[in-house]
Parts: C-alpha cells; sequence; structure tokens
C-alpha cells in the first residue's frame, strides 16, 4: 500500500469521524429532531465506518483496502443526506464536505 496515501486517507477519516459527531450533536439539538433521524442514522454509520477504517490501516489489515471502498460508499451517502440540510445547518455543510474528501481520500488508498 502507499504509505501517503494511506496517512492522508487517515488523516481524512479522522477528520470525517469529528465532523459526523458534530454533526449527530447538531441534529440533536435541532428544533425537529425528527426531521433529522435520517442524517443522524447515515452520520452514525459513518463515524463507526471511519474510526474502523483508521484501525483497520493502522495495523496494515490486508482487509484496508476493501473496507476504505465501503467506507467511500458509506461517506458518499452521508454527504448527500447531509447536502439536504446543509442550507439550514452549518453542521451539515461542514460534514457533507469531510464526507465528500473521506470518500476521495479512501478511494486513492484502495486503488
Amino acid at each position: 500500500m502507499n504509505h501517503k496515501a494511506m496517512q492522508e486517507c487517515i488523516e481524512a477519516c479522522q477528520a470525517c469521524a469529528v465532523a459526523c459527531g458534530e454533526c449527530i450533536d447538531g441534529c440533536l439539538r435541532s428544533d425537529d429532531v425528527t426531521m433529522m433521524a435520517d442524517c443522524i442514522r447515515t452520520d452514525m454509520d459513518c463515524l463507526a465506518i471511519c474510526s474502523t477504517a483508521v484501525q483497520f490501516m493502522s495495523t496494515n489489515s490486508p482487509f484496508a483496502a476493501q473496507l476504505c471502498q465501503l467506507c467511500a460508499s458509506i461517506c458518499d451517502a452521508c454527504a448527500q443526506e447531509c447536502e439536504k440540510h446543509a442550507d439550514m445547518h452549518d453542521h451539515c455543510r461542514r460534514c457533507a464536505e469531510a464526507c465528500r474528501r473521506c470518500a476521495e481520500a479512501c478511494r486513492a488508498m484502495a486503488a
């Protein structure tokens, strides 16, 4: 595996996990939490897969590339969901941006 691509991916996954956590918190403080349920759910999935991807890459797991492909797909889904609320919620906009960067880094690492 390309060490530079892996390090960039680890950093992008860490940043994405933080952005997802902040988005979850922001959504939970929303006036209409029910409306934000899908956003919260995808944020939770994305945070979990990003954290797991970091663990797999950190130990040079032979499954890291496969996991990063899945991570990219989940990040894309999270970005798509967060973008629905980006005009109303800054935390959703920041999360969508972090998810897009992470998906790109994961694809580069897995290539």
